[in-house]
């Protein structure tokens, strides 16, 4: 009898959910495809941050809503070093 969901561990259920996330994208045939939406409307989101008043030609809006997609992404980077950085350093305490 499998294991009810209240009865795994968090770790467990982290397991899982990985688990699921790979085989659904191993049967995934058409990566693109199936990310196109969520790609739209990121984009979507930066061109109303770009022009909230819908006065820009549409190539002035797409260039700029592109750099803020880039800084958006700069700014994922920026926090994943400092928290690699953090967390190497927390390590370095430990051993000490």
């Amino acid at each position: 009898m499998p294991i009810s969901a209240s009865e795994r561990s968090a770790n467990e259920r982290k397991l899982a959910a990985q688990i699921a996330a790979h085989e659904s994208w191993a049967n995934t045939t058409d990566r693109s495809a199936r990310t196109a939406k969520a790609r739209a409307a990121l984009m979507a989101k930066f061109e109303q941050q770009a022009d909230p008043e819908g006065k820009l030609l549409p190539a002035e809006r797409a260039k700029r809503a592109e750099h803020l997609r880039k800084a958006h992404f700069k700014r994922l980077a920026l926090a994943s070093a400092k928290a690699r950085r953090n967390k190497d350093a927390g390590k370095l305490r430990d051993a000490a």
